[in-house]
């Protein structure tokens, strides 16, 4: 095999190895979006512009309700939603799930704490371009915080779902301290 085409088979080897990462990037304006989502079961129309008037919203992605990486991930937020709330912060999931689901996932694995959200169609998944590229009918597990003016101020894509509440939470302290000085 010539050496150019071994090094390009390397590269692309390479590249399918590393995670993907959100395209959507900090300082970027986050594309506004309407749901269905549900809050304890009850379903209710959700808009990131309205959620966006009250403070920062932590925006994540997740793959499927129900499956073993986001049910962690939801009983870790759920945990934190005291410390979330103290920020002035907005938690709100999206998946690619239907509401009927959703509306059984909010109340047995986001203890009806927080907000999770149906994007059926996949178009806000595909907006903030969090498309699983291995699976693209799932959302990459990608977390973003958004300033109240629309702004992106930070964004987390790992599937382990170990550090997505921390790094938010570690987020939004920052964000805090440095829009008091």
């Amino acid at each position: 095999m010539p050496v150019r085409i071994i090094a390009t088979l390397a590269t692309v080897i390479f590249a399918a190895a590393l995670p993907a990462l959100a395209a959507l990037t900090v300082g970027q304006k986050a594309p506004d979006f309407n749901l269905q989502a549900s809050l304890g079961g009850k379903v209710y129309p959700f808009s990131l512009a309205e959620a966006l008037k009250k403070g920062p919203v932590v925006l994540y992605f997740y793959p499927a309700a129900f499956t073993t990486g986001c049910t962690i991930e939801a009983h870790d937020f759920a945990d934190a939603i005291p410390e979330y709330q103290k920020l002035g912060a907005t938690v709100i999931g999206v998946s690619h799930d239907d509401i009927e689901t959703l509306k059984k996932f909010s109340v047995s694995e986001c203890r009806s704490k927080f907000a999770v959200a149906g994007d059926t169609d996949g178009s806000v998944i595909k907006a903030y371009d969090v498309v699983m590229p291995t699976h693209p009918q799932y959302a990459n597990r990608t977390s973003f915080v958004i300033a109240p003016n629309g702004t992106i101020i930070y964004t987390y894509t790992n599937l382990h779902p170990d550090q997505h509440v921390a790094n938010t939470l570690a987020a939004l302290k920052a964000w805090k301290q440095s829009s008091t000085r």
